[in-house]
């Protein structure tokens, strides 16, 4: 349940009439914000669900190639899951050991260590691809959490200047010359912090967890890498 403050009518009202009373340039800044807390919150909860998925699906993977005792007899459908980070990597390492040793068996070598070359190349491609997936729509929350604050202070600015301009105009200082650009002046820097605040945390929360995803799938790499090495001695 909201606090009372919050699920006031009158302050709701309040809000209403403050921003009838802004200038046209004010509205604008404060709709445009309005719009950015709507995506920044769209992008927060599904980014967190998508990592969410994300590690599920590898620890899943995981707990299957486990199961197996080698990674070269292992059935052709493991490398059918691109979708999940885990197999891409396992998908990438085994197709190029295999396109290795087909090469060497051509040439008549039997060179076991430009195979695992080939191998680790692509976990580190397959590693390269999945921690920009990992690391996608980041950098536009990052641009809401620096960019709401500025645009909320050039409403705040704007509006200040036109207080001045009606008071300059009508060479009167009374309230009613103040209030629509003081109004809009306070009502858009309220709006850049809404905005910015909760997506700031929102952003240092998720940042938090794609780092350790992306340690975690560094560490399949190395594991990976690991066996193929002493799987192919």
């Amino acid at each position: 349940m909201l606090p009372s403050f919050f699920a006031s009518p009158v302050l709701a009202t309040n809000i209403i009439d403050i921003f009838e009373r802004c200038g046209t340039v004010d509205k604008i800044i404060v709709v445009g914000l309005l719009i950015f807390s709507l995506v920044a919150w769209t992008v927060m909860f599904g980014k967190h669900f998508e990592l969410k998925r994300l590690q599920l699906l590898n620890l899943s993977f995981d707990s299957q190639l486990r199961d197996h005792r080698t990674l070269l007899d292992t059935p052709e459908s493991f490398r059918n899951k691109r979708i999940i980070p885990y197999a891409d990597l396992f998908a990438e390492a085994i197709e190029s050991y295999w396109r290795a040793e087909a090469i060497c068996r051509e040439r008549g070598e039997l060179n076991s260590r430009a195979k695992l070359e080939h191998a680790e190349n692509a976990l580190q491609r397959a590693l390269a691809r999945q921690t920009l997936r990992y690391e996608s729509s980041m950098i536009f929350l990052a641009s809401i959490v620096s960019g709401a604050p500025f645009i909320g202070l050039l409403g705040t600015v704007w509006g200040v200047m036109e207080a001045f301009s009606s008071v300059a105009e009508q060479q009167t200082a009374g309230i009613q010359q103040l209030a629509p650009g003081v109004s809009g002046a306070m009502l858009a820097t309220t709006a850049g912090l809404v905005v910015a605040i909760p997506s700031v945390f929102g952003y240092n929360f998720l940042l938090g967890n794609t780092r350790r995803m992306i340690t975690e799938l560094e560490n399949f790499a190395s594991s990976l890498a690991d066996r193929l090495e002493l799987e192919s001695k």
